[in-house]
């Protein structure tokens, strides 16, 4: 069964007197436990989607649903508590808050759900899992922009989302840490069986995942199956 589920889905924006059809009835089906990449030229459409899907747009029209949750019938404090319950972001800046440590830093969205103790648990042992348990207690300005990013990647995780959200998310590092970024996704994917939406220029990223979608003026040009994920590590 879908993971999210996309009928008709439509965001369109207003400039003057035109009308931009950023995502234009876009149809598709993402099941539970996929890795997906989403690629296109500036412009195509490819970041609207992403917030669209993270619930922080709503659609002009169509309908969006998210583990069978049909979110255009949410009200604003459904949809925000629907967004800190299962959707977890990663983004290209990291938006670190630069007075927390690591620690800190990937415990903020706990603060949302009230999840004490276990909450804590769990963000001991992303932290562990992206490999940065000797910079538990380092802030942001002593962190590598790939340390950083992995972070990112354990905040987007804590509270267990069953969807992760992706913006050029290796787009500030270099090749090698891209890579070790992906390995990581692809590992956190494996093992957790989490659904991955990465949107990404890099052909190279998208090509590690199961599935790329390609955008081109906010429509879907074409869907296809990349190939198996095999486990990392």
């Amino acid at each position: 069964m879908a993971n999210v589920r996309l009928v008709e889905l439509t965001k369109n924006y207003k400039r003057g007197s035109e009308i931009i059809h950023a995502v234009d009835g876009v149809t598709l089906d993402i099941d539970k436990g996929e890795f997906v990449a989403v690629v296109g030229r500036s412009g195509s459409g490819k970041t609207t989607m992403l917030d669209l899907l993270g619930l922080l747009l709503k659609p002009t029209a169509g309908s969006l649903f998210i583990d069978d949750v049909d979110t255009a019938r949410l009200n604003d404090r459904d949809r925000a508590h629907m967004r800190a319950r299962r959707v977890g972001f990663v983004f290209q800046e990291y938006n670190l808050l630069s007075g927390l440590n690591v620690l800190e830093n990937v415990m903020l969205p706990l603060r949302y759900v009230k999840d004490g103790k276990a909450g804590r648990q769990r963000a001991l042992e992303l932290i562990e899992r992206v490999g940065l348990t000797n910079r538990i207690k380092h802030r942001p300005t002593e962190l590598s922009g790939g340390q950083m990013q992995r972070v990112a990647i354990a905040r987007s995780m804590v509270n267990s989302p069953s969807l992760i959200l992706l913006d050029e998310p290796t787009g500030a590092v270099d090749t090698e840490t891209a890579q070790q970024l992906v390995d990581l996704l692809k590992k956190l994917n494996s093992e957790d069986k989490v659904t991955i939406v990465l949107v990404t220029h890099d052909l190279d990223v998208a090509a590690q995942a199961r599935r790329e979608i390609r955008l081109k003026d906010g429509k879907v040009l074409s869907d296809e199956k990349v190939k198996e994920t095999v486990p990392v590590g």
